[in-house]
């Protein structure tokens, strides 16, 4: 018989661990109200854990006039999911089920993966622990309730938008190129102004939206450069003339849905004279008479993988498929309008995607070699980047204690005990303070770099693979090719996660 030795299990004793806890904070405006109640939970959460003997905080995680119902917007929330799932947290605390989210499908799904992962929740208003209480339709029933509540508020806001459009006192909330917002009003902006009677001036003098495009980028060096796209906005912009046209855009009653054009879904309130205008109705008129005469066909806005993916590499324009030389080819739009402008060489379609396949199949075919290594030395660096944390931590108690004296003197100036000048001077001199902390903790902190997460995403999509590319795949180069750059004979792939390949043609 064999000898058998039994190794018994360690037991770690972490009874005398202190949890690690987190402090999630959110308000969904920047008005004084709401920005005093932010503050007063930042000042809460930032004493609570100064004295416990069970509990150290890790961090405050707070998310400053950010809606809840679409978590994808609160960076702060998505940085404390990150860190729940790197195992930096024991614990989270957060003032109420509406703070943590007004989404129920979010507030669910969040709270099960936290689970999943041994966190568990306090919900101090409605006096709910996922440690002791594990009763999902009572989080379904209060999560519910905060979703109504933001419907109804959402619902609220936009009735008194669309009354203000209605009786004519609706305000912008941006200004469009040529103007600026002063006071809730338009005013011109003399310099873009007279770029925008030019653009007008010279579609309406028989040029089409391409070359007027390229006139207007070329004569005023814009940077960026304008698109075919908003130029053809400008032209249909009734702002030129004085005019406003409200609710060209919508957003569903749906609860993290986006703003989609109003093509009727709903009624649109035309009014007129509300500012200055630029260019005369008369000229406008022309121009849209134009545009409906000039409609760009199915043929010519027809793109495929390579659109917007190749950049010359000689003046950074971007390459369009043309009619060249009886043959459709990628050319350079600067070298289209001037051939003295830019000298780059238009391209065949099928060497883009042959060198394509050759570099995936090399690369599919070494990708161990090529890329572990990478993601080894990502992941050391991120390590590195994660020290510091009481530095940090201490920053934002500093930022904090700054922005109570704000508030402070805020007051004192309201009550009548600081003058004016007086209030300015110190104000500035804490903002200036607040800006070199703000300055020290981006050093600090971790930023949000997709890197290495690009590099899972890579290796895992090369280990999933089962054979090399024999046929140009579309699908494969949406997902791995981010631009291609085209330099004499040389094409300079750039890929997901920073990587660049090059080949010859």
């Amino acid at each position: 018989m064999p000898t058998v030795t039994v190794i018994q299990p360690k037991v770690v004793d972490d009874t005398h661990r202190l949890l690690r806890v987190a402090a999630y904070c959110r308000v969904s405006s920047s008005s004084d109200d709401q920005l005093n109640s932010y503050n007063s939970q930042l000042t809460y959460y930032s004493h609570k854990f100064e004295d416990s003997e069970t509990e150290t905080l890790i961090d405050i995680y707070a998310d400053e006039g950010i809606t809840g119902t679409c978590e994808e917007k609160r960076s702060e929330f998505l940085r404390l999911i990150d860190d729940c799932r790197h195992g930096k947290i024991d614990r989270i605390y957060t003032k109420s089920i509406s703070r943590f989210a007004r989404n129920t499908r979010d507030c669910l799904k969040n709270i099960r993966e936290l689970k999943s992962l041994g966190i568990t929740i306090m919900f101090e208003k409605e006096n709910i622990d996922t440690a002791i209480i594990n009763d999902e339709l009572m989080i379904t029933i209060m999560s519910g309730l905060a979703q109504e509540e933001s419907t109804s508020i959402s619902q609220n806001l936009k009735w008194s938008i669309r009354r203000k459009m209605k009786n004519g006192t609706y305000s912008p909330v941006k200004a469009p190129f040529g103007y600026r917002l002063l006071s809730k009003v338009l005013v011109i902006e003399e310099y873009e102004a007279q770029i925008v009677k030019d653009l007008f001036d010279y579609f309406i003098n028989g040029h089409g939206i391409q070359n007027t495009t390229e006139y207007i980028n070329r004569k005023y060096n814009i940077r960026p450069l304008f698109a075919v796209s908003t130029i053809r906005y400008m032209l249909m912009n009734e702002k030129y003339i004085g005019d406003t046209l409200c609710q060209k855009t919508f957003t569903p009653d749906l609860i993290g849905a986006k703003p989609q054009k109003n093509n009727g879904e709903k009624e649109q309130y035309y009014i007129e004279s509300t500012h200055q205008s630029i260019i005369s109705k008369e000229t406008f008129t022309i121009a849209q008479r134009l545009l409906c005469t000039r409609r760009i066909t199915v043929s010519e806005r027809r793109s495929n993988e390579l659109t917007r993916k190749i950049i010359c590499g000689k003046c950074g324009g971007r390459y369009v498929l043309r009619d060249f030389e009886n043959k459709r080819k990628w050319v350079c739009i600067w070298h289209i309008t001037k051939a003295d402008l830019c000298s780059s060489k238009p391209i065949t379609e099928g060497i883009v995607k042959e060198a394509f396949i050759k570099l995936f199949n090399r690369t599919y075919s070494n990708y161990t070699d090529l890329l572990l290594p990478i993601q080894k030395s990502l992941l050391e660096l991120t390590i590195k980047q994660t020290t510091g944390s009481d530095d940090v931590i201490e920053l934002r108690r500093s930022l904090l204690q700054l922005k109570e004296q704000l508030n402070v003197i805020a007051s004192l100036r309201t009550k009548g005990f600081l003058n004016e000048a007086k209030y300015k001077e110190q104000s500035a001199e804490i903002n200036n303070k607040i800006a070199k902390l703000n300055r020290d903790l981006r050093l600090l902190s971790r930023p949000e770099d997709t890197t290495l997460k690009d590099m899972e995403m890579l290796i895992d999509y090369f280990e999933k693979r089962k054979h090399i590319m024999i046929e140009f795949e579309p699908q494969a180069f949406e997902f791995l090719i981010e631009k291609i750059i085209i330099k004499d004979n040389i094409l300079e792939f750039h890929i997901m996660g920073g990587l660049i390949f090059t080949e010859e043609i």
